[in-house]
């Protein structure tokens, strides 16, 4: 079975809350050589007027991922993990990710394309903080090889 087309327009739901805290920002500025003090600094953060320290923008990818695993082991969307590659990622900010945030996002599977033997399925998740305000969009496409239409066992 290849990657159902019927899943383009689905909604998932929520995701568990996601706690921002001091530490994973310091870890993750650190993994991605980022040495900014409004990562690490809260009275720096303050006085750029931040709440608390800020992530870098990138942390995003840990919360849209955790979402886009919904549609990854839903059997009806039909998608094999061991063939999938990673084809895009974008991030629409509509403000930082600051300590303390507490993140909720919501997966939306935009679109589901054939090409040769290959499908590519385009997610968005919208990311919003505890009141529901957007924090971040993350858009994302796989492509999951020799799943499409005509694809060969071992493709």
């Amino acid at each position: 079975m290849g990657v159902n087309p019927e899943i383009a327009g689905r909604v998932y739901p929520p995701s568990p809350a996601y706690e921002v805290g001091r530490e994973k920002i310091r870890e993750f500025a650190e993994a991605i050589n980022s040495w900014d003090p409004l990562h690490r600094d809260p009275e720096a953060a303050r006085a750029k007027g931040y709440p608390d320290v800020i992530a870098p923008p990138t942390l995003a990818v840990l919360v849209a991922q955790r979402s886009d695993a919904q549609v990854i082991i839903d059997p009806e969307a039909g998608i094999d993990f061991s063939r999938v590659v990673h084809g895009e990622q974008r991030f629409i900010h509509h403000r930082p990710i600051v300590a303390g945030d507490v993140l909720v996002a919501t997966l939306h599977v935009d679109e589901v394309d054939t090409r040769g033997r290959h499908a590519m399925v385009s997610t968005r998740v919208e990311i919003a903080d505890a009141d529901g305000s957007p924090v971040t969009t993350a858009k994302s496409t796989i492509v999951v090889r020799g799943a499409g239409e005509g694809a060969k066992e071992g493709s």
